[in-house]
């Protein structure tokens, strides 16, 4: 199939390249004029490994193209597809203007029968808008069908998520469209959701409402846990054995971030709010993961003292989770932000998200150039992001290098008794503190 892709995002290159892997002619278009040279050099604007050699695979095999305007490419399209960004407004809806205005170009170019296929993360409903926005308000005569195919995409895990996903879901309101579109994911050989469009964008919103409630569930749980002495690490080993269960996104730290959970969390809130439902349980997710930050926080003044003044504090890992270079809705920031009011001296380090922290850290932090570098001197260390880097980093090293060993381990990096035969101090999330028998 001919397949067109506005956006060059995580999502719509990701998808671009995996389309091109399975045989399609595809083309992307970003009206970033940057970002699409970068790709025609063969480089991903983003962070993501494997990315960049199979980018590069399918330029060479000319199965990949990419371009600033999509008129052309939309003409000749069989499937367009939408995976423009919706970022949060103020009041917590998804903006859809850059979907309607690629909806727009899309409407007035696309060939007859052709599929126009939304993969941004919308609103239930929007589906149907843009099928009446391009028939009726763009005045459009022939058939344009709309469908819904949202995806479900883990940053640095994207293209296995993609070629080996749990699911793909279709919503459309014709056979025709889910055959045609089943046949376009022919050979990723994935299990199909078959729905309406308004089912289809629900399962993105309830899915990612649900994984983030998971997380604040266990981060609730690993507040009591440290005031009763339990162990969050035993507690959700013993639940996650239950199949019912299960043991993803039962891990115990700062909080979620990113691009996704955030911003579809508030979303939903409001969609259910759209319709006069008091969503309370997401309300209560969402307020737990925010108040995560601020019990970080406390805890690190309760042991370094209310003020920071002279206090020397790395920060390791800044990403939102490991493996990409994205700091959107990352618990870094506001940690970074805190520390650096009460008076601290700031050391940051990231493997790979440096560059982009440096715009939005507070002014005054210090980027080292290795973990080494950053935990040297410091009077303590908090860990925000589990790169394996910093995983696998032996603690016996943080007494060598800094002024005093105290690390607030955000993400349950290392066991206790890690922490204690490496004779450190060690506070961690909803697990008992490890204090060198010298305190």
């Amino acid at each position: 199939m001919n397949i067109a892709i506005a956006g060059c995002g995580y999502v719509g290159l990701v998808t671009g390249v995996c389309l091109a892997e399975a045989g399609h002619e595809v083309t992307c278009i970003d009206i970033d004029r940057r970002k699409i040279q970068q790709l025609k050099r063969g480089n991903s604007p983003v962070y993501e490994p494997g990315l960049n050699q199979l980018l590069r695979r399918n330029m060479e095999q000319g199965t990949i193209r990419f371009q600033v305007n999509g008129e052309e490419a939309y003409r000749q399209a069989d499937v367009l597809m939408i995976a423009v960004g919706t970022p949060q407004q103020a009041d917590g809806q998804a903006d859809l203007q850059f979907v309607f205005q690629v909806a727009k170009e899309m409407g007035n170019e696309a060939k007859p029968g052709a599929i126009l296929v939304v993969k941004s993360t919308v609103p239930v409903g929007t589906c149907d808008q843009i099928d009446r926005y391009v028939h009726q308000e763009l005045g459009r005569n022939e058939r344009l069908y709309v469908a819904s195919n949202p995806e479900f995409l883990r940053e640095g895990s994207a293209i296995s998520d993609t070629l080996r996903a749990d699911r793909l879901v279709i919503g459309a309101e014709t056979k025709e469209v889910v055959d045609r579109l089943e046949e376009m994911y022919a050979n990723f050989h994935l299990p199909f959701v078959k729905t309406d469009r308004k089912s289809a964008e629900m399962i993105k919103y309830a899915s990612n409402a649900f994984l983030a409630t998971k997380i604040s569930f266990i981060n609730e749980i690993a507040s009591i846990c440290r005031k009763t002495g339990a162990d969050v690490e035993l507690v959700a080993k013993g639940m996650g054995l239950d199949q019912r269960i299960g043991s993803s996104f039962l891990r115990a730290g700062i909080g979620y971030g990113g691009s996704c959970f955030p911003k579809d969390t508030n979303a939903l809130v409001q969609i259910a709010g759209n319709v006069s439902h008091d969503f309370e349980l997401l309300k209560a997710v969402i307020k737990v993961n925010n108040e995560q930050r601020t019990c970080f926080i406390r805890n690190i003044q309760e042991r370094l003292g209310s003020q920071l003044e002279g206090k020397r504090i790395a920060l390791l890992g800044l990403s939102f989770k490991p493996n990409t270079d994205d700091l959107r809705e990352a618990p870094s920031i506001p940690i970074a932000y805190e520390l650096h009011q009460l008076g601290a001296e700031l050391v940051a380090y990231d493997p790979v998200a440096m560059h982009q922290a440096a715009r939005e850290l507070p002014d005054g932090v210090i980027f080292a150039q290795t973990l080494e570098a950053a935990i040297k001197d410091a009077d303590a260390v908090c860990i925000l992001t589990e790169w394996a880097e910093i995983q696998s980093y032996s603690l016996k090293k943080y007494r060598e290098l800094m002024k005093q060993p105290i690390i607030f381990d955000g993400r349950n990096c290392h066991t206790l008794e890690e922490a204690e035969k490496a004779g450190i101090e060690y506070h961690s999330i909803g697990r008992r503190p490890i204090l060198p028998v010298y305190m």
